[in-house]
Order: structure tokens, then sequence, then C-alpha cells
């Protein structure tokens, strides 16, 4: 009997391009294959000792001979690239029709719906890197009281202001009326807060980001558990991703290490049903910003926690390792890219060394969670429960 399943979604760390990447642009990505290029190899020991480099046709020089985890990679089913098309997949949901992303700006009918719900005016309205838009703009923000919009190739309405003239919780106001417009055809899947602080030329975003999120379409894991009497507990941004529904708990961090950190403490306290969390250092701080020498050694400081995972677990506890996208950062581009995701799976109960082979859809991991706490799987995706469990 399995009494608790903890996943973990490695935000971002893909592990070779899907047979379509080349529909969304993004042909010879490989997140962490071409960071091991790029930096002449990583230090990732655990990695490899649950069966990273054992993956099938993943093209990465890290074979184990007798690995402790079961292994294999996931196909994505939904037609986008983002983390929250990602982390539905995952958990149950899968979209026929992609997020809409607005390359050229936001039509002036959102515009101008947003201008009058908030009273306010806007700059900007383009996709941009949000650490320099702030600082192109942040002098012209201050002295006119416009808010600075802009977007990215993610499915974003991204609102910033420096917190000394536009208050965090009035900015958190302007971004749900932005979430009440963004509805039907013009419905992002994340209206984010980015408030930033500093001086002139200085300016840097703070840690009270927050996303406002379309909930998901469908029932996924969170709402089946819940339903069932199974305790859910998001950290991270699982909540901002699922607007907060199925979640009995939810935890907010800053960093990798403060979502394992986190993480721990739960299985520590004997937190049960599904511990699901998010480590988004990697996307947000170095796949964006095309930071190879960043990712790299964000991987190999997640990869010296893993034994504390491990270690952690009780006999009924199962440890899922996955990601929700890819964002290559040795490529030109900046935005995520279309790829497999990686699945590793460990538990002191489970059999070792099962090569799960290429999983038909990123939902297979939830049809797999649910299975594996006594839930019959109802959603999409196909459990692999029986070839792991003893």
């Amino acid at each position: 009997m399995i009494d608790r399943v903890i996943l973990i979604v490695m935000d971002s760390v893909g592990v070779g391009e899907l047979p379509d990447a080349s529909d969304f642009g993004d042909q010879g990505s490989h997140t962490l294959g071409n960071i091991i290029k790029k930096m002449d190899g990583l230090e990732i020991p655990n990695l490899v000792k649950l069966g990273i480099g054992n993956i099938r046709d993943i093209g990465i020089p890290y074979y184990h001979s007798s690995p402790v985890g079961n292994f294999g990679k996931a196909n994505e089913k939904s037609k986008g690239k983002d983390t929250t098309t990602g982390h539905w997949e995952i958990a149950g949901v899968q979209l026929s029709q992609p997020f809409p992303v607005y390359p050229s700006g936001f039509p002036l009918e959102v515009m101008d719906a947003f201008h009058k719900a908030t009273n306010t005016l806007s700059l900007w309205n383009q996709p941009a890197s949000g650490s320099e838009i702030i600082n192109l703009l942040g002098d012209e923000h201050i002295q006119t009281g416009k808010l600075i919009v802009y977007t990215s190739a993610d499915s974003v309405f991204q609102i910033a202001a420096h917190e000394d003239f536009v208050p965090v919780e009035k900015l958190y106001e302007y971004c749900q009326a932005a979430r009440e417009i963004l509805k039907g055809k013009h419905g992002v899947g994340r209206v984010i807060a980015r408030p930033f602080i500093g001086t002139s030329g200085k300016y840097v975003r703070t840690d009270k980001r927050k996303d406002f999120s379309l909930p998901p379409v469908a029932p996924t894991i969170l709402d089946v558990l819940t339903e069932n009497g199974i305790p859910t507990t998001g950290v991270g941004k699982i909540s901002d991703i699922f607007a907060g529904r199925g979640l009995k708990n939810s935890i907010k961090t800053k960093s990798n290490e403060d979502g394992i950190n986190e993480t721990l403490q739960l299985i520590q306290s004997e937190t049960k049903g599904l511990i699901f969390t998010n480590l988004v250092d990697f996307d947000m701080l170095y796949g964006h910003r095309n930071d190879v020498k960043g990712y790299a050694h964000a991987l190999e400081t997640m990869d010296r926690r893993i034994p504390q995972l491990m270690d952690s677990l009780s006999e009924n506890d199962v440890l899922i390792l996955t990601a929700d996208h890819g964002c290559d950062p040795t490529t030109a581009s900046t935005d995520h890219s279309r790829e497999y995701i990686p699945v590793l799976v460990y538990g002191h109960s489970l059999t070792k060394g099962v090569d799960l082979g290429v999983l038909d859809s990123f939902s297979d991991i939830g049809a797999t969670v649910l299975d594996l706490l006594g839930v019959e799987p109802s959603l999409h995706g196909i459990s692999f429960k029986s070839k792991i469990k003893i």
C-alpha cells in the first residue's frame, strides 16, 4: 500500500525534441543534452543513479549498469509547450487547442477594456524580457503612473509596477481585473503580477510575483484525490498553475533550494497523499535567460539534494521526478521548447531498473499517481503502476 507520492517537476528540464518540434520552431532542442555538451559534462551522479542516462534515445553519456530508479520519457499530447499546459497534462487534462499568444501585443479591444477597468494607462504592450523591460521603462512608469504591460512567447499578460508607487495589493487588483477580461478567445494561461523595486537603471523584480491562472478546463488528479478524501499539498507554483483548485494545502517558495527544503519538511512531518512540487529556477532564472552555466549549476545543486529526498522516504512512499516542457538555454530562442520530459520513479518498495520506455502522454504520470494512491484512474493517461510495484 502506497501512502504518499512526492511528485517533483523540474521546470523546463526537457530531454530532447518531440517529433513535432519543428512545428514549434524547436528542432534541435534538447535542454539537458545540450547543456551537458556545452559544459563538457555535468556532475549529476544521483540523477544518473536513478537512471536518467538510461532513458531511450536520450543521447547523454551517463548510462548506469544498475539504476536504483525506474526511468522513461513522456510525449506531450496537448498542443503547447508552456508551464500551464505541461502541468495540466501531467494532472490528466489534455488540450486540443493551445493557449493564445500575442507576439505583436494584445489587441485594442483587450487594452481598452483593461484601461477602463483599472482607470490606468499602460506602456509597451509587446513581448519583452521582464528584467530588461523594467529598466527600459521603469523611469517612465514612475513619472507617468502608467503600468508596464508585456507578454512573451508564452500565453501570459504581465503587469510590472514599482512597489513604492503602486502598492503590491493594488497591482494584484489590476491583475485580477485583467484576468476577468482575458477569457474566451483571449483566455491566456496566466496573468502575472511583476512588482519591482530599486532606482533608475538598477530596478530589480521582487519575490512578490503572483500568478492569476485560468482554472483547469476539466477535472485533474487534484480534484479526484480531494473527492476521495486523499490530502493534496502544492509546493511552489502549483497553486498558481491550478488556480488553487483541488489543493488542501499550498506552500509558496522563493527558490529551488527552498522548494526542496519545504518538500523535505512535508515528508518528515508525515504529510500524506500527494505532495506536488514545482522547482521553477531552472526555467525562470536560467532557461529564459540563455544562462547555460547558471542552468548547469542549478542542476548540479539539485542533484546533491536527491539523496536527502530518497533517504527521507518511508517504505510506503514513491518519489517521481519529471518536467513540464523544455527551455534549452543553448539555442538562440529564449522561449520554451517542445521536448520530451524525463520520468524517474523511486521507492523502497518498488521494482528497480525498469525501462518505462516512451510514455504516450504526460498524463500517464497522473494516472499512475492515482493508481499508486489507491484511486482508479479515471482521467487521461495510462498507469504504469503494474510495471514498477512489487
